[in-house]
């Protein structure tokens, strides 16, 4: 819970650098040719259909509070068709009495769940079956390992033993019985390093860029240490922005599936992630907030962030999320 309290009462965002949104526009067409009511955001993504080409990324869970995010994003997301991701599951997998904070599955029956445990485990005695307990517990279609190094540094209880864990995160792709992709936490994931962990075996890539959360930033307000706390300050601006991983990963790895998450403000800047090579949206923090007042709060952004994605792509004349990521009419600036 202390991390939720920090991303909602401190100013945790990267500072100096964006998500890079703001370099690329649309240009308008004012003759669309497609009828607004028309428009459908039907996707699918590893072979699951979904209503929507967005996904509520991976925040929280392990404490009956956070249990209760949990539970109403899951309705929201089921209730509007977005994927969900959960929070780290190892908590649940060390204490088993936290289960219940991540077990969504009865307020969200249809839509895909992804589960998350931090890669860095695998080089600290986790495994398959570490894996696949995470993947039970969650009653989730696929398993996000995230990398999170520069927030391990910080952490006063981080783990940083990052080295050889290409080739664990390989065994692991290739033994679990469900899809596992990779994720970053907020600083994002080049061509280069997509096309390796692909070549592992990762079914999908979150590039979670910088331009919003920066966990340097939420580490530096939980660190007893001051030299950590001062050293932590000169990364505050650190990362790719996420939408040039996005536009680099799609140009190293055509096929590959991608999810561009990392500083999303609104249904726009969904739309240009989408059309810059993204299967999926993420959003993360920007509902934690509505997450923690309400369902109905979550609910009404949810539904807002949709309408924008709509009318962007009636602004482009796109009747379908194909055509979004087709489209000759988003322009760097």
């Amino acid at each position: 819970m202390e991390h939720v309290r920090l991303c909602l009462n401190e100013d945790v965002a990267g500072r100096g650098v964006t998500a890079g949104f703001e370099r690329w526009r649309f240009r308008h067409n004012a003759l669309p040719e497609v009828d607004f009511g028309s428009i459908t955001l039907r996707t699918s993504f590893l072979g699951r259909s979904l209503r929507t080409p967005l996904l509520i990324s991976s925040m929280t869970g392990g404490s009956p509070a956070t249990g209760g995010i949990n539970a109403r994003l899951a309705a929201s997301a089921q209730r509007r068709g977005w994927a969900l991701g959960v929070g780290s599951v190892r908590a649940a997998v060390e204490c088993p009495e936290l289960t219940a904070t991540f077990r969504v599955r009865d307020y969200a029956p249809d839509i895909p769940v992804i589960a998350n445990l931090g890669a860095v485990q695998l080089s600290l005695g986790y495994g398959v079956d570490e894996c696949r307990r995470a993947v039970d517990i969650a009653g989730a279609d696929w398993l996000v390992l995230h990398l999170n190094g520069l927030q391990e540094v910080f952490q006063p209880e981080g783990d940083t033993a990052f080295g050889g864990l290409l080739d664990r995160i390989g065994q692991v792709c290739r033994s679990l019985d469900v899809p596992v992709g990779i994720k970053e936490v907020g600083w994002g994931i080049d061509g280069d390093t997509a096309q390796r962990l692909y070549d592992a075996g990762a079914a999908f890539i979150d590039v979670a860029g910088a331009g919003g959360t920066s966990w340097s930033q939420v580490e530096k307000f939980r660190s007893p240490d001051p030299v950590k706390r001062a050293a932590a300050e000169a990364f505050a601006d650190w990362g790719i922005p996420t939408a040039e991983c996005i536009a680099d990963v799609r140009a190293a790895s055509p096929n590959g599936a991608l999810i561009g998450s990392g500083g999303l403000h609104s249904g726009v800047d969904a739309a240009k992630a989408l059309a810059l090579g993204a299967d999926l949206a993420g959003f993360g923090r920007k509902l934690l907030g509505p997450a923690v007042e309400s369902e109905e709060a979550l609910e009404a952004k949810l539904a807002q962030t949709e309408l924008e994605l709509r009318t962007a792509m009636f602004g482009i004349g796109a009747s379908s999320v194909d055509e979004l990521r087709g489209t000759p009419r988003l322009v760097r600036i």
